[in-house]
């Protein structure tokens, strides 16, 4: 059976998610519909790209991703369709694709096709849907629109390595408030060399001086870094709310200083 998948900032109070899945069934009856995330802030791509980056891969290859966040189309940032890594996926160009993948897609196309109703602010039921059954029944990506050479590209910041430290940010926090930051395992390893050092926090007192391998590893209440399976330098409680605590969120300063 084909896969469609849904990440949006819709929430689930309002009828357009309905309104797409309606959409999507009523052209493709036998198909799997996943919500991915519909709690997406607001128009925000770097949540957005976060949430994909580490759920995509663990669908199936061939699974259409249907990506609903800002989606009213221009002449600079059109709706897109995207080959990468086995993977389909549909949405406007407005930069989020470039903080999503890590290199260029295989394919882009401009998509181009007739939309379903007249009007013109709800891409997701009257374009991407079409779009998304078109290729999960076997479509070629071409039949859409006419190739693309490049993305639109919104630059993500990267963890900084000055002198003896990696200054990196939070990029996302989750609803237990573990906050996750740029700073990844693979940079933490090349610039550690067995030093010792600490990890301090732009706006708090607290500092740690371990990295750890699970929430387990600490008390209940206590403070914990780890690196998650994103890869990326986790900071937690240990069934507590980390972001709270440290009055952090999106975008705050975390530093690592080796001695």
């Amino acid at each position: 059976m084909a896969i469609i998948t849904l990440t949006s900032d819709w929430g689930t109070r309002d009828p357009y998610l309905a309104a797409v899945k309606g959409a999507i069934l009523s052209k493709m009856a036998n198909v799997s519909i996943v919500d991915i995330s519909h709690e997406i802030d607001p128009f925000d791509l770097n949540q957005a790209s976060f949430v994909l980056r580490n759920s995509f891969r663990s669908f199936p290859k061939g699974t259409v991703h249907v990506v609903a966040i800002n989606t009213e189309a221009d002449l600079e940032k059109p709706h897109v369709a995207i080959r990468h890594q086995g993977h389909l996926f549909i949405g406007t160009d407005n930069g989020l694709f470039s903080l999503l993948f890590d290199e260029k897609p295989e394919e882009i196309y401009e998509i181009d096709i007739p939309q379903d109703s007249n009007y013109f602010t709800f891409p997701a039921r009257d374009v991407f849907a079409k779009a998304a059954v078109h290729l999960a029944k076997g479509g070629e990506m071409a039949e859409l629109g006419d190739p693309l050479v490049s993305l639109v590209e919104k630059v993500a910041f990267r963890p900084v390595v000055s002198g003896d430290a990696i200054i990196g940010k939070v990029i996302y926090v989750d609803r237990y408030e573990n906050l996750f930051t740029n700073i990844t395992e693979e940079l933490f390893k090349r610039e550690n060399r067995n030093r010792p050092f600490h990890i301090e926090f732009s706006v708090s007192r607290y500092r740690l001086r371990q990295i750890n391998h699970s929430y387990g590893d600490v008390p209940e209440g206590e403070l914990v870094a780890l690196f998650s399976t994103t890869g990326n330098l986790e900071i937690a409680i240990n069934k507590g709310n980390a972001a709270s605590l440290l009055g952090l969120g999106a975008d705050d300063t975390i530093r690592i200083q080796f001695s």
